[in-house]
């Protein structure tokens, strides 16, 4: 019997259309159906059969996230679920810079990250680098209040619940082993680079003084810097399992290892997993236990720019620019390091940008990042009598971080700085350590009863969270190049008195402990099978806030309506038909976006206190006064509340279609702004005290279908799509402020452009056009002249659409993932479209060769020598749209039957084929339109990627 099953960790089985078909035997005419429920996992280790259920949620199963060239499974989700979000803001290996929202942005200044659970237990990271995506047993989205409720106090963005694998009762001894090779390249853009003669005349165009017409005419040099600065990332992840289950103990434990080179020479990362899952039970099957290990090692070597924004537009610092704005007509990279290059060119680096550029990637400047975890938990639980159980769940979250960061003695920033002073040794090492240890435990009592047709559940929590972080820093100015090396401590030059401005050494440390405590209760009541109520209350308390601020109180309530159960369903098709809707509140505890590698936990932990400065006179206070009030504190602190209503009908029809729709509305209240006080407070930087205040609300539509087209024992074929939209607006602020291209406006969206437009270029004078604030066109338009456009970073649709189809063991499937209705504004684009930019030594677009001249009147390129240029930086001539449609991943392969593998010692065997971002469809010209963000400079490309893999089992 050819039926594919799934386990999920709460040890439902069920097909991926819901259903599992089976026949008695092969003669058997009769086709008999054997439905097994598809479970849900909620809160807390709460699970419903999906009939059952009240809550908007989407389950993803192992199958999405396995043999995937990821470090993280975040990227693997884009595109799996209605109302979820996924946008990667850097393709460099391991990183951190994922966004992920789940029905819309929560929070303009506080954190819009999900709450992640893992195995019953909280966590506050928000990336997962060190967490294997093999190891994944499923992942299950929480949309709605009625899921993300019972989170309290950090359930307001969404909650996404994690389940690792674990062993099965009487399954005996189960080896597995899967390989997977990955070949990476770097996606092209659409801006038409000038190769090394078309620069040069463009510079000629643009000032015939800076290079002549017979210098142009002999150039011989077209260097491909994409080639000098880029590479194909060869990648390899391996995976080994084991699975046993006796009556009462089953394990399972996995080693993985996974290599990762970036397409950006220079970038990696390294990974090395160990899990350990133990799960048991008595014999009277009261009494059961799990025991969880997760212990992983990270390194990567990154770029200076994923962890320091201060130089996405600085050109000679940031490697990002090296592959489009290098100069083409000079040749590679002549030295062998930086200090020669520096004895050769000085300090003149404007003409040799690149080299500049290529010197910090190939060790003028060193960024190495190292993380360890360990993330461990024990649960057990008793039933004491038939309608009692007791449990309890602990565990620890446990992450050491070190960076090392440098600029190298030998490379040339390290000595263009260093020798014009006067120092005979240059460079400097910062060696940052961080330590967040999180401890988390759950105690619960559980009464479950049925009477007759009702059956109610109820369940008491407390849950306490401590936390404790703390980071040091160090850092050391002067290095010697004959015994540095990076993070070894060595070649410190020791600091003199006598040269006081030289190789003076700094640190700092700094220590945080906070903690939460939240008290509810969960209420289910179910009548028949048809109709169903679910409710919870949860209170909750947090450091973050004191006084009577420190508590605060979140509820939700939510019913069910099993139509297909009702009696006039009787001749109907229909296997599940069910209307729900919900209601409740939520809170945002965490008042800071948490950047790559950081903790929301510890962000902004005291600003309820006021902070006194004991700095020297100059840095703050009033009239600078030494130690004088530096930071007015805000006793009236509170949460960020959210209110959210749902309505959603899921169905299912013969198994054949099945779907969810969902209607909401999320109402995010007192959000964290600034609220202004007295100017005499604190030097002219602290005009404002952090408070609470203003309202925005995402209202929305969720929709995701699945037709399970055919469903032979030798061919089956499924087709699936899902989308969410999103409609973003600000309902109320205290302090607008519309000084900026991009603003916060009441009645609009979060982040919304606000720009002149851009009309085009005058065919008399090859000057810009625009419009003013009154409609009128202008070549000289001002600030006064931006209007709102209504236009956000942020996307109003998200969603994927695939296909998953086996025959007769071949087998393919693929999925897309698309967003539509964002806009970012593309300044890289705006560089390449910049005369001057190339008289500065920075390449251009070759669309500068068609601009207007008085021969060329048509053109739709401002003249090079138009006097206005510059002056588009505020319009909307360069802002696009980042709608695409994007192939995912697809995959090919075949497995093996039994009887092909009778006479080997196996189990089972996969070969396959698969590419990841395939190919994007888009209009966005630059590399890359998923990132979000207002500008386009410093973006680390999303590489696609092409794999080949094998999974065996013994």
């Amino acid at each position: 019997m050819n039926v594919k099953l799934r386990v999920l960790s709460a040890g439902a089985l069920f097909f991926l259309g819901q259903a599992a078909f089976a026949q008695k035997t092969k003669k058997d005419t009769t086709s008999k159906e054997t439905r097994i429920e598809e479970v849900v996992v909620l809160g807390y280790s709460k699970t419903a059969t999906k009939a059952k259920s009240t809550a908007a949620s989407t389950t993803i199963s192992s199958e999405t996230l396995e043999n995937r060239p990821n470090s993280t499974f975040l990227n693997s989700i884009q595109g799996t679920a209605p109302g979820l979000s996924v946008n990667s803001n850097s393709g460099s290996p391991g990183s951190g810079k994922i966004d992920i929202l789940i029905r819309g942005l929560g929070s303009l200044n506080a954190s819009a990250d999900p709450l992640y659970v893992i195995d019953g237990l909280s966590t506050s990271a928000t990336q997962f680098r060190n967490l294997n995506p093999n190891d994944i047993e499923s992942l299950s989205i929480l949309r709605d209040a009625q899921a993300t409720s019972i989170y309290g106090n950090r359930g307001a963005n969404g909650v996404i619940v994690i389940n690792t694998k674990t062993g099965k009762f009487n399954s005996g001894l189960r080896l597995s082993y899967d390989a997977l090779t990955s070949f990476s390249t770097y996606p092209k853009t659409d801006y038409n680079m000038a190769n090394g003669t078309q620069f040069m005349q463009i510079i000629h165009n643009y000032d015939d003084t800076l290079i002549s017409q017979d210098e142009v005419n002999a150039n011989t040099t077209n260097t491909d810097w994409s080639k000098e600065f880029m590479r194909t990332g060869i990648s390899q992840q391996h995976n080994l399992a084991i699975q046993a289950g006796g009556e009462n103990v089953s394990l399972y434990s996995s080693l993985g290892y996974l290599n990762n080179e970036g397409v950006i020479k220079g970038t990696d990362f390294q990974r090395f997993t160990f899990r350990n899952n133990i799960t048991g039970q008595s014999k009277n099957k009261k009494f059961t236990y799990a025991a969880m290990l997760n212990v992983a090692y990270s390194k990567r070597h990154q770029l200076d720019e994923e962890e320091n924004s201060g130089i996405s537009a600085n050109s000679v610092q940031n490697v990002l620019f090296g592959t489009l704005l290098s100069d083409p007509s000079l040749g590679p990279y002549p030295f062998n390091n930086g200090k020669e290059m520096y004895a050769a060119v000085g300090g003149a680096s404007s003409g040799v940008r690149p080299w500049v550029l290529y010197d910090n990637l190939i060790g003028g400047v060193q960024n190495k990042y190292e993380e360890t975890t360990i993330n461990g938990n024990f649960k057990t639980s008793y039933k004491l009598t038939d309608y009692l159980t007791v449990g309890n769940r602990t565990g620890i979250d446990y992450r050491m971080s070190d960076r090392s960061f440098a600029r190298s003695p030998l490379g040339y920033l390290s000595n263009a700085v260093a020798v014009p002073t006067g120092a005979a040794f240059g460079g400097s090492e910062t060696l940052n350590n961080i330590k967040d240890f999180n401890f988390n435990t759950v105690t619960n009592v559980t009464y479950n009863q049925q009477f007759g047709e009702h059956d109610i559940t109820v369940g008491v929590y407390m849950d306490y969270m401590k936390s404790h972080y703390i980071t040091k820093q160090q850092t050391q100015n002067g290095l010697d190049p004959l015994l540095w090396k990076l993070g070894a401590g060595t070649g410190y030059i020791p600091f003199s008195s006598d040269t006081p401005s030289f190789y003076a050494p700094s640190i700092n440390a700094s220590k945080i402990s906070g903690g939460t405590l939240a008290y509810f209760a969960t209420v289910d009541y179910d009548y028949a099978g048809k109709y169903g109520v679910s409710g919870v209350v949860r209170r909750d308390a947090s450091y973050r806030f004191s006084g009577e601020n420190k508590w605060e109180t979140f509820w939700s309530v939510g019913g069910r309506w099993n139509i297909d159960k009702e009696a006039f369903m009787g001749d109907t098709k229909f296997r599940m038909l069910k209307l729900r809707a919900s209601y409740g509140t939520q809170g945002n505890q965490n008042l800071g976006s948490a950047v790559n590698n950081q903790n929301p936990m510890f962000l902004f932990p005291n600003y309820y206190i006021d902070i006194i400065n004991a700095t020297a006179a100059g840095t703050g206070g009033y009239q600078n006064t030494y130690g004088y009030l530096y930071r007015l504190g805000n006793p009236y602190l509170q949460w960020e509340k959210q209110a959210m209503a749902n309505v959603g009908l899921d169905f299912n029809y013969n198994g054949v279609i099945e779907g969810t729709f969902d209607v909401y509305r999320k109402l995010t209240s007192n959000l964290f702004n600034g609220t202004t006080v007295s100017a005499g407070v604190g030097s002219s930087t602290f005009y404002t005290v952090n408070g609470n205040n203003g309202e925005m609300e995402n209202k929305g539509i969720e929709a995701s279908l699945k037709g399970n087209i055919i469903r032979k024992q030798d061919f089956r074929l499924s087709v699936f799509a899902n989308a969410g939209y999103n409609k973003n607006k600000i309902k109320s602020l205290p302090n607008e402020s519309l000084v900026d291209d991009n603003v916060n406006a009441i009645g609009g969206p979060a982040y919304q452009w606000q720009l002149y437009h851009y009309v085009g270029v005058n065919p008399e004078t090859g000057e810009m056009q625009f419009l003013d604030k009154n409609g009128n066109i202008t070549e000289a338009p001002t600030a006064n002249d931006r209007v709102l456009t209504g236009k956000s970073i942020y996307a109003k649709v998200n969603g994927g659409f695939g296909f998953d189809v086996d025959y007769k063991g071949f087998f393919a499937n693929a999925l897309f993932s698309f967003q539509a209705g964002g806009w970012q504004y593309d300044n890289l684009h705006a560089w390449t479209m910049d005369p001057s930019y190339a008289a500065a030594g920075l390449n251009v677009s070759a669309d500068l060769l068609n601009a207007w001249t008085p021969e060329n009147t048509g053109s739709d390129v401002p003249s090079v020598t138009a006097l206005n240029t510059g002056t588009d930086g505020s319009s909307d001539r360069f802002l696009y749209k980042t709608d695409f449609v994007r192939l995912k991943n697809v995959s090919l392969g075949y497995s093996f039957t039994k009887n092909q593998l009778q006479n080997l010692p196996i189990r089972s065997l996969k070969l396959f084929v698969q590419a990841e971002n395939l190919y994007t469809w888009t209009k966005w010209k630059g590399y890359d339109p998923e990132p979000v963000a207002q500008y386009s400079l410093g973006v680390y490309p999303n590489p696609k990627t092409i794999s080949v893999g094998v999974n065996v089992e013994f």
